[in-house]
């Protein structure tokens, strides 16, 4: 199960704390063990380190008369193998969004 927003607060206010797991679970009404469960797997998650940006080299176009239309997707790949794959006439505001959300 994927740590939602909700648990990784949790977990990161914990952190920040000087509580017992245990003592932040009882103030904030949690399952001491639910807690855990989530903590593990926050701790398994892929840190910032395992993301890695892929140089890209653009060349001039063709002219015009000879140019060819092609659609290009913006792709972005995991290194443990997800992509995700956009269409050019996404808005770039929504991508930034989404890959803020995604960090």
């Amino acid at each position: 199960m994927a740590v939602t927003l909700k648990w990784r607060q949790h977990i990161e206010e914990w952190q920040r704390s000087v509580l017992s797991q245990a003592e932040y679970c009882v103030q904030q009404g949690i399952n001491v063990r639910t807690f855990a469960t989530r903590l593990c797997e926050y701790r398994k998650r892929p840190t910032l380190e395992s993301v890695a940006l892929v140089p890209v080299q653009m060349a001039p176009a063709e002219p015009a008369s000879l140019a060819i239309p092609v659609a290009v997707s913006i792709v972005f790949t995991h290194v443990h193998g997800h992509r995700l794959e956009f269409s050019p006439s996404l808005p770039v505001a929504w991508v930034a969004e989404l890959l803020r959300c995604l960090a």
